[in-house]
């Protein structure tokens, strides 16, 4: 069986995305294994005015989910740092859930300390070390760049790991 898993860490000037492809053998429950297929992100520029910056990412998401068809969207849920930032951010995940609800895609969300604990053991992780199992559950080289995309992908892989 096979699954293609979008990962995405919502933002305004920058939105990561990351898809993975697992496969689970079913006759071996324990048989899996999973590949990056792409990751990146949409960018917006402050200079842009909000609504045309909201309309790129409702653009450029429709574009992406139809480009990678997805399974399972796995999101970072919203995390209250500082609040002028909270607030741009919610409305990009706004458009992101409108895109989803439209495409009638199949989403599963997790808390930040989710996300480290499933890819770490540790709750509390450094971002590094979520990096760095980023780049050995995905056998890569080098941990992906920038930030957002290898972000996207731990949101992608956390969500792999519930399956």
């Amino acid at each position: 069986m096979e699954k293609r898993i979008l990962g995405l860490d919502p933002g305004l000037a920058i939105l990561g995305f990351g898809v993975i492809t697992c496969k689970q053998n079913p006759a071996k429950i324990t048989e899996k294994s999973v590949q990056m297929l792409d990751f990146g992100v949409i960018s917006t520029s402050a200079n842009t005015e909000m609504g045309q910056r909201l309309c790129t990412l409702f653009d450029d998401l429709h574009t992406l989910i139809e480009e990678l068809q997805p399974d399972l969207v796995a999101i970072e849920k919203l995390f209250f740092y500082r609040m002028s930032s909270t607030i741009l951010v919610a409305q990009a995940r706004g458009v992101l859930m409108l895109v989803l609800a439209q495409r009638r895609l199949p989403y599963v969300e997790f808390t930040p300390a989710q996300i480290k604990q499933a890819l770490t053991g540790y709750g509390n992780a450094e971002k590094y070390e979520v990096q760095e199992a980023v780049a050995r559950e995905l056998n890569l080289e080098e941990i992906p760049k920038p930030d957002d995309a290898s972000d996207a992908l731990a949101v992608a892989l956390t969500a792999w790991f519930q399956i």
